[in-house]
């Protein structure tokens, strides 16, 4: 018999909606086990100065809980870390919750038809169902270059800031451009001796209608109407700016001028056109991520920051060293390198199958997919939030609820059948992975507008695993999917 009836891998907002929803369906038998000690999981770990949420707050947040305090349009991290705390206190989780305990690996017991889960601890816990909601934005993606273990200064990556660090007055130098540094750079710029910032690949940027919450807009948050009305608003504005701009390139004409808006932002920021030119992406937009801040361009006119565009060599000693023969000399070495995204070991544990194939060899081998994003053949009673073709691009919230009631409505099959074994059907997988095969040559990312991006959304197969479809669809599909399509046996 196992401990627990459903394993939950995280206690960010994906583990936090699983357990709401598999309350709600009355599986109340479920254990979630967290690498940190705290709730929250990216803005747990993702400190740094000026972190904020990229999209509107009235869209990153459960349907089900939304908040009526919110500052600001656009929250701060801070913010988040609290509306998570207080998700965890109102539906009672924290019990059921175990901190500071990591999952080594998990291995499936054909025999018993459960999971046999590893711990950091080398305590070994069973489950009859695993769900991996750990998330894609809490492991640091280090940068392949020569000595930047050996850098004699301070090095921090971006998601493990070190607050205890003192960066004024101090020579600085961030590695990366992307939607970290977008955040970062700002924040520091003022109070440094000097910046270097060292780009590989620009970044489209864009303003970001961040202001404070006046006092008529939180009143109407605390009003059912009001809070459908912003939620509605900025739902809208979501998925115009970034499912239906980049999944549906090919046919939407609106998405073919997001250039030009980018480029005259560009040129109302930045003064000096030799460093415009360097900051202006030789990519679509959509190709990658855009950033949206209202300081970050400007930043560059300050005589304490300088853009270095030249590849760097190594790093040797105290300074950054670039394939021209410049260095640059640095008492702290920043990482704005990102996280693992779709690379294999960044969406999954070690995950041993009944046939003892891992997770990480079977998509080595077949490439990136699972059915619906939540379900992989070959690999039974196990779910995941954030899977292959799962995620549109719009608020990580709405993927949340789409996945998790997904995996809730298929477990709780499984307990209605008496089922000990659900697993999705290969035909019902392989007509799923070749329906996004089919959709895919609308998204933006088949374009040749997008090879020079040097986007994370491409994984080693040069496959991009994000659903070609928009939110409502995702929301559809994941309460309408042929049931049949899975197998409950045991």
């Amino acid at each position: 018999m196992a401990d627990y009836h459903t394993l939950i891998v995280g206690a960010g907002f994906s583990g936090i909606g699983t357990a709401v929803n598999l309350d709600k369906a009355g599986l109340r038998d479920y254990l979630i086990v967290e690498a940190g000690d705290g709730v929250g999981g990216t803005w747990f770990w993702n400190r740094y100065p000026g972190v904020a949420v990229d999209i509107p707050s009235f869209s990153y947040q459960f349907s089900f809980e939304q908040s009526p305090a919110w500052s600001r349009t656009y929250a701060p991290g801070r913010e988040l870390r609290a509306y998570a705390e207080h998700c965890v206190d109102k539906y009672r989780l924290r019990s059921r919750i175990r901190f500071d305990t990591e999952v080594s690996g998990a291995m499936f017991d054909a025999d018993e038809n459960l999971w046999r889960v590893e711990l950091n601890t080398g305590e070994v816990i069973t489950a009859r169902f695993l769900v991996n909601a750990s998330g894609v934005l809490t492991i640091p993606k280090l940068p392949d270059i020569d000595g930047v273990d050996s850098f004699s200064g301070v090095t921090m990556h971006t998601a493990r800031w070190d607050h205890t660090q003192d960066l004024t007055g101090k020579r600085v130098a961030i590695i990366g451009t992307g939607a970290t540094a977008v955040q970062v750079i700002p924040e520091i710029a003022p109070i440094v001796q000097q910046l270097t910032v060292f780009q590989r690949t620009p970044i489209w940027c864009f303003p970001k209608f961040d202001v404070p919450l006046p006092a008529a807009a939180r009143w109407a948050m605390r009003v059912p109407g009001g809070r459908t009305l912003h939620r509605l608003l900025s739902q809208a504005y979501v998925e115009f700016t970034f499912p239906l701009a980049a999944q549906y390139f090919t046919i939407n004409p609106f998405a073919k001028r997001a250039d030009a808006a980018g480029r005259a932002y560009l040129r109302r920021e930045v003064r000096d056109p030799v460093l415009r030119d360097k900051l202006t992406p030789r990519y679509a937009v959509g190709c990658k991520r855009p950033g949206f801040h209202n300081t970050y361009l400007s930043t560059f006119n300050r005589d304490n920051v300088a853009l270095v565009t030249e590849p760097i060599e190594k790093i040797t000693g105290s300074a950054v060293a670039t394939a021209d023969g410049s260095t640059y000399e640095a008492d702290v070495l920043i990482l704005a390198t990102g996280f693992k995204v779709m690379d294999v070991d960044a969406m999954t544990f070690d995950i041993t199958g009944p046939g003892g194939q891992t997770l990480s060899a079977f998509w080595e081998e077949h490439r990136m997919q699972a059915y619906e994003g939540v379900s992989i053949p070959g690999f039974p009673n196990y779910f995941t939030v954030m899977g292959p073709y799962g995620y549109v691009g719009s608020s990580y919230f709405a993927l949340i609820e789409a996945q998790t009631h997904h995996l809730v409505r298929c477990i709780a099959q499984a307990d209605r059948r008496a089922a000990h074994r659900v697993e999705v059907r290969q035909e019902a997988n392989d007509r799923y992975f070749a329906e996004m095969m089919r959709k895919r040559h609308r998204q933006i990312f088949w374009q040749d507008s997008c090879r020079n991006a040097n986007s994370y959304y491409f994984d080693r197969n040069g496959d991009v695993p994000l659903r070609p479809a928009s939110t409502p669809e995702a929301y559809w599909r994941s309460r309408s999917f042929d049931l049949d399509d899975y197998r409950f046996t045991g």
